[in-house]
């Protein structure tokens, strides 16, 4: 098993009943952000996954960083995960 941190913020928390960050504990067939984005889904999310999840990715509008870098630079959903990778979720959308 593998070890990442989580983080959660611009309202996604709210999305994993407040937490605003989660060490997890990733099985051994978790090792990319695409396999990671589905385990946080089925593992962590506690409500309103359609803010969330689009497809196999995260929806439009969330930001993504891997250890500080935005995941774009990073490879995205292809990214290899790595001990103590801190991955932050943060929504740019905001009801209005």
């Amino acid at each position: 098993m593998m070890q990442v941190e989580l983080q959660f913020s611009g309202g996604m928390e709210l999305l994993f009943d407040n937490q605003r960050s989660i060490k997890a504990q990733l099985p051994d067939a978790v090792t990319t952000m695409r396999h990671l984005i589905a385990h946080t889904k089925e593992t962590y999310l506690k409500e309103r996954p359609e803010l969330f999840i689009q497809g196999d990715t995260v929806r439009a509008g969330i930001l993504v960083l891997i250890n500080d870098a935005d995941w774009e630079l990073e490879g995205e959903l292809e990214y290899e995960l790595q001990p103590r990778d801190v991955i932050v979720f943060i929504s740019t959308l905001h009801g209005g």
